[in-house]
């Protein structure tokens, strides 16, 4: 007989909850290979309200085993709440840091002169931009200005570049933001910079995710999410995530953490293997 497939399969199609503790043993002893950095640089990027610094929030939550709001949100402005360059880091105790950063940046919005420019998120990808530069979509960094960096090293540069969208935003993305997306996608590639998406939001998305975290990976409808993304974007299947960044909770959750630290550590290999073709 016919009819729509079950909102859940019986078994995911993703396994991140049997490897939770394993990846998350991964993440806090990673170090690079390549000992001309001290941290690996992951730059996010993507639409105004997409879960960016949500997301930072969310790593430094799993790191802490406790919630935590480091990077401020704002759920109410369709407008950037993200308007300068800015960098985490984030604190194994109180004299170390974990070996790798989130790199923050305006969001991008349909409006050729609002939201970050791509010029400028181009710049950041090769280490042009300081740390705390106020990006102005009335006017692009150039060379000479103040928040330019003219000699930029391999520390400076980014590692990764991962997408961040949310989970009912496919049908969504204007033809001018996807043209914006694929644009820093390209420039990412044509430096050999390694890329990948995360899909937040998905308990809003999903109503028996809202029940469950744990089916994030069995969910029919956030599969076919995968599948769209993949086609509009042109990201392999492999090389985006799903997830639910920390919200309202107050207290630490494994099955919040698992897809989390999931997607943390593909990032971390992924841009590791950056990293080593620049030894």
């Amino acid at each position: 007989m016919g009819g729509a497939p079950p909102p859940l399969l019986e078994q995911p199609w993703r396994k991140v909850s049997e490897k939770y503790r394993e990846n998350l043993e991964f993440v806090k002893s990673y170090q690079p290979e390549n000992k001309q950095v001290k941290h690996l640089r992951i730059l996010l990027y993507g639409p105004v309200g997409a879960g960016k610094s949500s997301f930072i929030n969310s790593v430094d939550s799993v790191l802490k085993g406790r919630p935590a709001v480091r990077a401020q949100t704002n759920a109410i402005s369709e407008k950037s709440f993200t308007r300068q360059y800015k960098t985490f880091k984030f604190h194994k105790n109180p004299g170390a840091t974990y070996p790798f950063v989130l790199s923050d940046i305006m969001g991008l919005e349909e409006d050729f002169d609002s939201g970050v420019s791509v010029k400028d998120v181009k710049l950041a990808l090769r280490g042009h931009v300081t740390e705390g530069y106020k990006f102005d979509p009335d006017q692009e960094l150039k060379e000479g200005d103040y928040g330019y960096n003219s000699h930029p090293t391999l520390e400076d540069k980014v590692h990764l570049l991962v997408g961040v969208v949310h989970a009912d935003s496919m049908s969504m993305l204007s033809a001018e933001m996807v043209k914006k997306i694929r644009d820093v996608r390209l420039a990412a590639s044509e430096l050999g910079i390694p890329q990948m998406v995360i899909i937040t939001r998905v308990d809003e998305a999903c109503p028996e995710i809202k029940k469950d975290t744990s089916n994030i990976y069995k969910s029919n409808y956030l599969k076919e999410q995968v599948e769209g993304f993949h086609l509009q974007l042109g990201l392999p299947e492999n090389c985006i995530f799903l997830l639910k960044n920390y919200s309202h909770e107050t207290e630490s959750n494994d099955k919040v953490n698992a897809a989390i630290v999931c997607a943390l550590k593909q990032m971390l290999l992924y841009g590791d293997d950056y990293l080593n073709l620049e030894t």
